[in-house]
């Protein structure tokens, strides 16, 4: 199994927690969005459905939200996480990831 010294144990989240949900648009699609944080506030799960069920569109959402939900909860940064994905030319999001963590920084002060 593969080691590395730069990621940290899982943190899970409480059994019972709150979630925001977003419903927000991309490239022509539509998105439902869930958000679960960890006591303290920090995001630590995302779930990300597009409204094309079975399509190709909406196994790619659901498999950004499973590996960003990871990620955070090995204490990854949302920050980084952002600032690693596409951008287009006027600085918008090019994906639908991006686009998801654009609005919850956009609506999260502890979020830069």
């Amino acid at each position: 199994m593969f080691q590395s010294s730069n990621l940290t144990a899982r943190k899970r989240l409480p059994d019972r927690r709150t979630h925001e949900i977003i419903a927000f648009e991309h490239d022509g699609f539509r998105y439902l969005a869930s958000v679960g944080r960890f006591p303290d506030g920090k995001i630590g799960e995302v779930f990300l459905n597009a409204n094309k069920l079975g399509t190709a569109i909406e196994t790619q959402a659901r498999d950004l939200a499973i590996v960003t939900s990871l990620y955070l909860q090995h204490n990854g940064s949302l920050q980084t996480l952002r600032g690693a994905l596409t951008r287009n030319p006027d600085g918008s999001a090019s994906g639908v990831l991006g686009r998801l963590l654009d609005l919850l920084a956009a609506n999260d002060s502890s979020t830069p």
